[in-house]
């Protein structure tokens, strides 16, 4: 899959851009808050209907504008797909395939895979549980849209339970109609995860490998309730009910998991350098490409935003060469050394363009 045309009205700080794409290698030049990190986040959002950065519709609207639009003319499975977004303040936001409207935008998930390599990647690492289980969910509802709808479900019974915890609810059948729907996604839910973090390890492995210097070990291992409890969310919740009655929202489920990321059988976040974390993020990206990838039947779009920082000589290097490989599509780079880029352009006989951005403009070099 390759995204040919992009074209992006009043999106952050980038006014006016029509930008037409190499099918490999595309490179972004500039210094920092220039506009490449939006660049990739617009290309991003045809792809996720939101904003990797987390921020809202209107907060993503250049300052002083009242609309905002993309529109990204794609080849997928060798057949031209037009995506566009339109946004007014006020009004409901609007997502076309092919120009029709989409009725649930959930069902667009996993139409057009891509993987996103960004700074923010260092939460994986140092932030909450809530990073990772994102990590999971991002990945897995892209592949399963029987996941997705798990999840949706999950978290609406969720937030209806917690509702009747913080009022205090009394009547058993109440919470038994919600407990039944809980019980039946987080079953499905913690399954598929148990699945997925197996497949991704061994993929994961071979990456950080490949990266990083001999002797380093990492490991991935998912940490659930319900790995540990054969007769399911319900008896976890029956064992639970007076303690969560008291701190008012539901203590056990697939909302708490984690996964735990070692490296040489110690914790990331405490024994690993700034580079060694790098590459830890980088090969968990790279190892979420190559399971899209498997899936999907067809190469997602690979987004690499300021990758090369805190990464040593031999590291750098090792990296350029994995991402001028075959088995990745179309990759779009971003970085303030030209150095860095010019190396990759020079070590790969792809095709390859290069703009230089300057205020959320882009010149062709």
């Amino acid at each position: 899959m390759t995204i040919n045309e992009l074209n992006i009205t009043n999106f952050k700080n980038i006014a006016d851009a029509r930008l037409e794409f190499s099918p490999k290698i595309n490179c972004f030049l500039g210094n920092n808050g220039m506009g490449k990190s939006n660049l990739l986040d617009a290309i991003y959002y045809l792809s996720f209907c939101k904003s990797f950065s987390g921020l809202t519709d209107t907060a993503l609207m250049r300052r002083g504008a009242d609309f905002t639009t993309l529109r990204g003319l794609y080849t997928r499975k060798g057949s031209p797909e037009e995506l566009s977004m339109g946004l007014i303040p006020g009004k409901r936001k609007s997502f076309k395939r092919k120009g029709k409207e989409y009725e649930r935008l959930s069902s667009h998930i996993g139409s057009f895979p891509l993987v996103m390599v960004a700074p923010a990647d260092q939460e994986l690492i140092s932030g909450t549980g809530e990073e990772r289980r994102r990590f999971m969910d991002v990945v897995i509802a892209q592949t399963d849209p029987v996941y997705l709808d798990h999840l949706i479900r999950y978290t609406r019974a969720l937030q209806q339970r917690n509702k009747l915890l913080r009022d205090h609810a009394v009547d058993p059948a109440l919470y038994l109609a919600i407990e039944l729907t809980l019980a039946r996604s987080a079953d499905y839910i913690t399954r598929t995860r148990l699945r997925w973090v197996e497949e991704l390890t061994g993929i994961f492995h071979s990456y950080y490998s490949r990266i990083a210097a001999d002797g380093e070990t990492p490991s991935l291992k998912l940490r659930s309730h319900l790995s540990a409890e054969p007769a399911g969310l319900q008896a976890l919740l029956d064992e639970t009910r007076r303690h969560d009655e008291a701190v008012g929202h539901t203590s056990v489920g697939p909302h708490r998991d984690d996964i735990d990321l070692q490296l040489n059988d110690m914790a990331v976040r405490r024994a690993a350098s700034q580079g060694q974390c790098k590459t830890y993020t980088i090969a968990l990206r790279l190892a979420q490409y190559e399971f899209l990838r498997r899936c999907a039947a067809m190469k997602p779009l690979l987004l690499l935003d300021d990758i090369f920082d805190k990464l040593d000589a031999t590291r750098v290097e090792r990296l350029i060469a994995i991402v001028s490989a075959d088995v990745f599509g179309q990759i779009f780079i971003t970085d303030t050394n030209r150095d860095h880029l010019d190396h990759l352009i020079a070590h790969t006989p792809a095709d390859h363009r290069s703009w230089l951005v300057n205020d959320g403009t882009f010149t062709l070099r």
